[in-house]
């Protein structure tokens, strides 16, 4: 046993010796050549333990070292990363990328820019076969042609900045400068329109004592019925009479949407009285002496009996309804000062006239800035005081200095237009694309809504009205909140919620806007330009809504 322990650890110790002795010892020795073939012979399983034993701790050695190599020789971030594509190197953001969107989106321009200059040059060919001999339109024809240039300069420099935006690191100029042409500097493509105020042409309101001409209108609603007023104005300083306001039983409240009394302070003199005033003084004979219509077709003053009804319950007695010529709504002939006075002149104490609104006696001179009457104010009909104080602080909460209004009417307007030529009822899509134009001429990125349009319309509308990639708001006056103090004037004088005061708000807040866009046909839109013209806010950039279009699509009759 002891012999086995010894063997066993001379073994051992033999096998010790060689797993630390180095090749050349083993040759270079006859006894450990000697004992190295009595290992193969003997102990063969032993010797392949070893060779084992010896692969271990000489790759224990050599991998640390590879490792040590390799990390500081190798980006081993780099090698084992796996890269996944983000939405920038998938997106636009890429200089290829950049430039062929850049590329195509100046293509749409300058297809913008080519049918704007065709438009130009069809109109200045229309312009060029008619005859203007009026030094007034050749001036308007210039500013005209002057906006449509600028236009097509601002386009040409927004083609030129989106072809260089892919190229912005590589030394071009900054778009970002003006190096616009130094004649065009300080002129505004949408400035306010010359109205040359000192050229007007006016007659002195000078009315007899106790001469008085009562205002008949019955067609159409409020809009028409301030058109009709205004006439009458005119028709009572020709025949040198005070005029009298309807009564708000027989016609609307002009009372709570016009400042009458201020239309005497502005002559200077007692001109106009409220039928209740007319109604005190003539207390004890109430009665038209002379009933007179401007119109015989389609029936006498454009009147039937139920209106002659409210206005005999007021306590007026009437005379004769008689017709002055045979004159039609539908043909009215052109009439001069001369004609009015020879048809219409009398002695009586009170003559009615009615209804004036559709009469064309002196366009020229009744449509002129500030009306045909000499007076100290900008105009003689004009909103009420409270209404313009709560259009300004309307302005002042929601819109600023610079906003865009826009008369989009739709309500009833459908039929009304397909039934004139050309039709003035548009698509929305092909309104968005006039507006969006009106909004990159005019600079103005808001726009104030004055509508009757469904919900459905005015939805898709907004979603179509885009400038520089933008949604453009639309903005519309809010219900009423008791949070908000732009409208409080007109709720502590009882006029909120009432239908003609919210209209004639809305027509202030479009007459003072930088740019106006009307609907064609729509005397709220005619309104509108007069006041704006009698203000001198009306710019060069204000137009009907698609001017010069065909809508693209138009229903069949019934």
């Amino acid at each position: 046993m002891m012999e086995r322990d010894s063997s066993d650890e001379e073994e051992d110790h033999e096998n010790l010796i060689s797993q630390n002795s180095r090749p050349n010892d083993v040759v270079k020795s006859p006894t450990n050549h000697t004992r190295r073939s009595a290992l193969r012979i003997d102990g063969g399983r032993l010797s392949g333990a070893a060779r084992g034993f010896n692969k271990r701790y000489l790759l224990a050695i050599l991998l640390p070292m590879v490792i040590l190599i390799l990390y500081f020789t190798t980006d081993l971030k780099s090698l084992f990363q796996m890269r996944i594509p983000t939405i920038k190197d998938i997106g636009g953001n890429s200089p290829l990328n950049r430039m062929r969107e850049s590329e195509l989106r100046a293509l749409y321009l300058l297809k913008q820019q080519e049918l704007q200059l065709l438009k130009m040059w069809n109109y200045t060919t229309l312009q060029n076969q008619s005859n203007f001999s009026s030094v007034n339109n050749s001036n308007s024809i210039d500013e005209d042609l002057k906006s449509r240039v600028f236009s097509q300069i601002s386009l040409n420099k927004q083609i030129q900045g989106i072809l260089l935006s892919s190229h912005e690191s590589e030394g071009f100029p900054d778009l970002n400068e003006n190096y616009t042409d130094a004649s065009l500097s300080g002129w505004n493509m949408c400035g306010k329109v010359d109205q040359k105020l000192s050229e007007r042409r006016t007659i002195e309101w000078k009315p007899r004592s106790n001469k008085y001409l009562l205002a008949i209108c019955v067609s159409g609603q409020m809009s028409n019925h301030l058109i009709c007023l205004e006439k009458h104005m005119f028709f009572a300083a020709l025949l040198n009479r005070i005029l009298v306001i309807p009564s708000s039983k027989v016609d609307y409240s002009f009372h709570r949407v016009l400042d009458i009394e201020t239309i005497n302070k502005c002559l200077g003199r007692k001109v106009v009285v409220t039928f209740e005033e007319f109604a005190e003084i003539k207390k004890n004979h109430l009665h038209v002496d002379k009933f007179m219509c401007y119109f015989s077709l389609p029936q006498p003053c454009f009147m039937d009996d139920d209106h002659v009804k409210k206005l005999k319950g007021l306590g007026l007695s009437l005379g004769k309804i008689e017709t002055v010529w045979k004159e039609d709504v539908k043909k009215p002939n052109q009439r001069k000062v001369d004609d009015v006075t020879a048809k219409f002149s009398s002695d009586d104490d009170v003559i009615a006239v009615g209804d004036v609104f559709f009469a064309d006696v002196e366009r020229e001179w009744v449509m002129q800035p500030g009306g045909p009457i000499a007076h100290k104010c900008k105009t003689l009909i004009e909103p009420s005081r409270l209404i313009l104080l709560t259009a300004q602080r309307f302005i002042q909460t929601f819109l600023g200095k610079d906003f865009i209004a826009l008369h989009f009417r739709r309500h009833g307007f459908l039929k009304f237009c397909n039934a004139k030529q050309p039709s003035c009822f548009f698509p929305v899509p092909q309104a968005a694309e006039c507006i969006n134009r009106v909004v990159e001429r005019a600079n103005t990125p808001v726009v104030y809504l004055s509508t009757d349009a469904a919900d459905s319309e005015t939805g898709l509308l907004q979603s179509l009205v885009v400038w520089n990639g933008k949604t453009v708001p639309l903005v519309q006056r809010p219900a009423r909140n008791s949070a908000e103090k732009w409208d409080a004037l007109l709720y502590r004088h009882g006029l909120e919620g009432d239908p003609q005061v919210e209209a004639m708000l809305d027509k202030t807040i479009c007459a003072l806007s930088s740019v106006f866009i009307g609907s064609s046909g729509s005397t709220f839109t005619e309104d509108i330009l007069r006041i704006r013209k009698d203000w001198g806010s009306a710019s060069l950039c204000d137009e009907y809504l698609c001017q010069g279009e065909l809508p693209n699509f138009i229903a069949e009759d019934e």
